[in-house]
């Protein structure tokens, strides 16, 4: 990755690296943090599976603004920050993106209607960021 990273690196590492930091700000404009998988959808946005009642959603209902720090596979690898503004979309509407998410981080499902049972049983939803800045990035 070259020291000017754009939206389409940070696409570039999500394609093939899953696991990233996510930062949100609590109400009191404090940090809160949580590891997340995360994946690209069709329209470029960054994508991550969470529940309706975790403080992160919370958090991104409130003030959208997030960070995310996406860490290659190996951890010392690449690694690159992006910024922008999240979307919560809940169930029903969510169902479609949250397979796809599954589709892209993790491969075929063996049961999909025991998946799509699941995201309804864990009230889940589907994050969607929108990437407005990346960088810094690096690597080891």
């Amino acid at each position: 990755m070259n020291s000017a990273p754009t939206a389409d690196d940070a696409r570039a590492l999500l394609v093939d690296h899953h696991r990233a930091i996510l930062v949100t700000r609590r109400r009191d404009g404090s940090l809160q943090i949580s590891p997340v998988t995360a994946g690209v959808d069709s329209g470029g946005r960054v994508v991550v599976s969470s529940r309706e009642p975790a403080y992160k959603v919370k958090n991104l209902r409130r003030d959208p603004r997030s960070s995310l720090c996406v860490l290659s596979d190996e951890f010392f690898g690449p690694w690159l920050q992006i910024d922008g503004r999240a979307e919560i979309v809940s169930l029903p509407e969510a169902m479609e993106g949250l397979v796809d998410y599954y589709r892209q981080v993790a491969g075929e499902h063996p049961d999909w209607n025991d998946y799509r049972a699941a995201m309804e049983r864990e009230r889940r939803v589907l994050i969607r960021i929108d990437i407005e800045r990346v960088g810094p990035a690096a690597s080891g």
